[in-house]
């Protein structure tokens, strides 16, 4: 029976990312000028191996091939045979960058281009044609054995015989034999003395074994490597016709370069490297890129069954109150309708966990990052992560880290001085950058905190000027002036580079936040450093809100948005050219927009003195909402207009409430983009008329 393989592409472009992801952090952390774990380099070499040993098993030649130069290098120097070189360690940086874009066009069923693993396969290449200290010593124990100068012939001879249920895993042995081929000259001999009979014959069993001659210059361990993922399905034998080298007749350094080596395969013999075991490896030293699916704990799935049990239960209980129900069960009635509650609460909670990842799964890209830029601009440059352990939701995870990305680029570029200005000022000659993850409340707070020169407020106010953002910054305080920052167009670069001014402006950042219903403020402190602080909701699916009432209909407006809510005095309301409503709020003016005009409905109060005045910020800018009433505020589940209606400008969405209704979810920022001016710190500076 033939399997179809493709089935199982995603995964193994998944557990791909997740072993490249091993490789470059264990690269990024190893100082190649101090002495280096074995343990690391294993990890590294058995991350390369999985991810050739799965592509040479779906077909994928073109990284089979590449990957196949990495483990041979890696394999050398965990031999020991080979230095881990600075040059190397670039190399294989290098070859994750082209490898995650091999996968990329995979997965998009693109043809693979190899502009960027040329050069590397030429790099790589040339070091395995140098003369290592393993190869001289081979060269010498052959000379010594048989009197030649060539690498010796063996003739192997493999019997396999594969368990029946290979072929469930997607194992074909036919892939194998095909492996083996491009060893040397071989011979397959199928062995059918163990088919049953047809009528005894199941499609997805296997009852075939083979014995093979294979005659090559390969070692046993390279065949061994080849049928690992299937040597606990199968029972293997491997022995050469022709033995190669005496220990006895060598000398004493080349003894030990055998016995080491024929260990490692005897030990490789009865203890592969199964994918099991990588897995467990992997999970030590990295987290997955985001993908397309979740690995979900086994806790978490138990306490959700358990939850789930707990509902059965009390549904159980409310179906027998139903039945001849009277008043004299009201009492057991509200116990079983508050149990309910209750057990839908948790399971919401539990459901909810499940789409939750550690934030190092947007960390674990920034030591690579840092390492880059650090060395191509000159600068020295230590990372701190805390609090990677942190949980949220993997919709907001993946819209946050590009820009995370940029605000620590901007760390780099414009915060962390160079070398000369840092002794100069007394710091230390390395800069320090941290990023940090954690909650406030029901929400997640990351900080970005450098130690840099910090954000001089006048240098910000005078480029605003000049740049027509504002007028005039005498009125504003420093934290304005820092989110001038944001404006669309602002920059403080003498020029622009690769790192900073890409056209993709801190405005973008804030907006994309914002966008995830977040919001970024920023401290700093000339010649001590900045924290660019970000907060987010945990999820995009619930929303914490409070419920509005305009006219007969009730709208949301998202928590995290809201600065408070106050009574109109009269008194402190002006009106400016351009029939634009302001309202002094201590040093601000603050635009009104009334609602009932924006949706065209029917309020109780038009009038200003009598209506209650909600005060929310978006994208830097505040905003006042006219409301007929405050409702209650709760947890609300989001609902797409655009999947299951069409959309409208001001409203991101809507929720059912508990009466059945449909209640419409205020965009904040849609509403202030659409009805305020698009400069709107110029206004800060306006005194009341």
């Amino acid at each position: 029976m033939s399997i179809d393989l493709e089935q199982f592409h995603q995964v193994f472009f998944e557990e791909s990312l997740e072993n490249l992801d091993v490789v470059e952090q264990a690269l990024v952390e190893v100082d190649v000028d101090s002495d280096i774990d074995s343990e690391v380099i294993n990890t590294i070499f058995r991350a390369a191996h999985s991810i050739k040993g799965g592509s040479g098993t779906f077909g994928f030649t073109e990284v089979t091939e590449f990957t196949h130069l990495m483990e041979t290098l890696l394999d050398e120097v965990r031999d020991g045979v080979r230095p881990l070189t600075q040059e190397l360690v670039d190399a294989l940086l290098k070859s994750c960058d082209c490898l995650r874009h091999w996968f990329d066009c995979l997965q998009a069923k693109q043809d693979l281009s190899d502009e960027q693993s040329k050069p590397l396969v030429v790099i790589f290449e040339n070091m395995l044609n140098k003369n290592s200290a393993l190869a001289s010593t081979e060269v010498n124990v052959s000379k010594t054995t048989a009197g030649t100068d060539h690498v010796p012939l063996h003739h192997w001879q493999i019997t396999f015989i594969p368990h029946s249920e290979i072929l469930l895993s997607g194992n074909e042995p036919i892939r194998l034999f095909r492996q083996l081929e491009q060893m040397g000259e071989y011979k397959v001999i199928a062995d059918i003395s163990g088919v049953e009979d047809i009528d005894q014959l199941t499609v997805d069993e296997c009852f075939i074994s083979w014995n093979i001659e294979l005659v090559t210059t390969t070692g046993k361990e390279d065949i061994v490597e080849i049928f690992e993922w299937v040597i606990d399905e199968c029972t293997l034998t491997i022995t050469d016709n022709i033995p190669t080298v005496e220990a006895n007749n060598v000398p004493e350094i080349g003894r030990e370069m055998i016995a080491e080596k024929s260990g490692a395969i005897v030990e490789e013999a009865k203890k592969p490297k199964t994918k099991i075991e990588i897995a467990q490896k992997t999970k030590t030293i990295a987290a997955s890129s985001a993908a397309s699916s979740i690995r979900v704990g086994i806790d978490k799935v138990d306490n959700l069954i358990n939850l789930v049990g707990e509902l059965v239960i009390t549904q159980s209980m409310l179906s027998e109150l139903g039945n001849n129900f009277d008043m004299s069960k009201i009492e057991r009635l509200s116990s079983g309708l508050d149990q309910l509650l209750q057990n839908t609460k948790e399971l919401q909670e539990n459901v909810m966990r499940i789409r939750m990842l550690p934030i190092s799964f947007a960390f674990n890209r920034f030591p690579r990052m840092i390492r880059d830029l650090s060395v191509k601009i000159g600068k020295k440059v230590d990372l701190q992560i805390n609090g990677e352990h942190t949980e949220l939701d993997k919709t907001v995870m993946e819209k946050i880290g590009d820009p995370l990305v940029h605000l620590v680029r901007n760390a780099i570029d414009h915060g962390i001085e160079s070398v000369e200005e840092r002794v100069a000022a007394n710091k230390p000659e390395m800069g320090v950058i941290k990023l940090d993850a954690y909650h406030q409340g029901g929400n997640i707070v990351i900080e970005i905190v450098d130690d840099g020169k910090g954000i001089d407020a006048n240098i910000i106010g005078q480029k605003a000027i000049e740049k027509g953002i504002v007028d005039d910054v005498s009125k504003l305080s420093d934290g304005q002036i820092y989110d001038l920052i944001f404006e669309p167009g602002f920059s403080t670069a003498a020029e622009i580079s690769d790192i900073s001014g890409r056209g993709v402006g801190m405005d973008v950042v804030r907006r994309n936040i914002t966008s995830l219903g977040g919001r970024i403020d920023i401290e700093s402190e000339v010649g001590k450093g900045s924290i660019f602080r970000v907060h987010l909701p945990l999820t995009l699916a619930i929303l914490d809100g409070q419920l509005v009432r305009v006219g007969s209909e009730v709208f949301i407006i998202p928590l995290i948005s809201i600065v408070e809510s106050l009574q109109i005095k009269a008194e402190l309301v002006n009106k400016v050219s351009g029939n634009m409503i302001l309202y002094r709020l201590r040093e601000d003016n603050v635009p009104i927009i009334p609602i009932y005009k924006e949706f065209n409905i029917e309020a109780d109060n038009t009038e200003l003195d009598s209506a209650l005045l909600v005060v929310v910020e978006g994208d830097g800018r505040k905003v006042g909402l006219l409301v007929d009433d405050l409702l209650a505020q709760q947890q609300v589940v989001i609902k797409s207009l655009e999947s299951n209606y069409k959309r409208i400008e001001g409203i991101s969405g809507a929720t059912i409430l508990g009466d059945g209704s449909v209640a419409l979810i205020l965009d904040i920022l849609g509403l202030i983009t659409q009805t305020t001016p698009k400069k709107s710190h110029s206004n800060r500076s306006m005194k009341a008329a």
